[in-house]
């Protein structure tokens, strides 16, 4: 395989990990605790655990436009 083919799929590889990654919604936490200590700074974040159990209740009190 030459270096540039072994290159490219590499970038796709990491273009299909962002992806499914960013859609499933894996990096919301770190965004979240990003977006609390630029904002907010000094605010400690909620633990990860109680962050996806205050969001999951929340979408599911205000489902919104989504499909189930």
């Amino acid at each position: 395989m030459t270096a540039g083919l072994t290159q490219a799929l590499m970038r796709a590889g990491h273009a299909v990990r962002w992806y499914t990654t960013a859609l499933l919604g894996d990096r919301d936490y770190d965004r979240y605790v990003a977006h609390l200590a630029r904002v907010h700074p000094g605010t400690a974040p909620v633990s990860e655990r109680a962050y996806w159990r205050e969001r999951h209740a929340e979408q599911d009190a205000h489902p919104g436009a989504r499909c189930c």
